[in-house]
């Protein structure tokens, strides 16, 4: 597949980016800093045309500088920009803080939840609402556990869907390559259309 990635450059979009060329797809990677093609999710309708699938690997800054309602608006923008180019397969790459812990209880909104990441993690929550209402593309909203770092590449972890993941001591983490993975196994089977999932060990 022919497959364009917004924020090739930062943790988890160059492991994707990575992840889908060794397994033969033709990457397009898209950064604000230059590299390898310069840009962002506000350009899309210029980049996708001649694309099979784009995964959108940007986030909110975690200092809340960018809140919710631009962020939003830039998804919007990368939304009307896929519908221009004829675009329907998007992969998202989403927050942990929307993941439920208990019946009506997200992570972000438990009282341990980090102060540092909680505008980030709401302005998540708001994305992950703001795709459920878009009907025309296939997207694909994918969570990371609670904790995601440069890690192992295993090929091993478990796929779930709304509630939050964790092992048996307790820790819900995932490294970024297995991250890379997930992203790349969802890519290639679509087995999650208009759904969110997660990935946790």
């Amino acid at each position: 597949m022919k497959i364009l990635v917004f924020g090739a450059t930062g943790m988890v979009g160059q492991r994707i980016a990575a992840e889908l060329r060794d397994r033969g797809h033709e990457v397009t990677g898209v950064s604000r800093s230059g590299g390898p093609v310069k840009g962002d999710v506000r350009d899309t309708a210029t980049l996708a045309p001649g694309h099979d699938a784009v995964v959108s690997a940007i986030a909110p800054p975690r200092d809340g500088t960018e809140p919710e309602p631009p962020f939003i608006e830039a998804n919007t923008a990368l939304i009307d920009g896929l519908r221009a180019a004829g675009v329907r397969r998007l992969i998202v790459v989403g927050g942990a803080g929307s993941l439920q812990v208990a019946p009506g209880q997200d992570l972000v909104d438990t009282p341990e939840f980090p102060e540092l990441y909680k505008k980030e993690a709401l302005a998540g929550r708001a994305l992950l609402r703001f795709y459920r209402e878009v009907d025309d593309l296939d997207w694909t909203f994918v969570s990371p556990a609670a904790e995601i770092a440069p890690g192992e590449r295993t090929g091993v972890f478990r796929v779930g869907g709304d509630t939050l993941l964790s092992d048996e001591q307790g820790r819900s983490f995932i490294s970024a390559e297995d991250y890379a993975v997930a992203i790349a196994d969802e890519l290639e089977k679509n087995a999650n259309v208009r759904k969110r999932i997660c990935v946790a060990y």
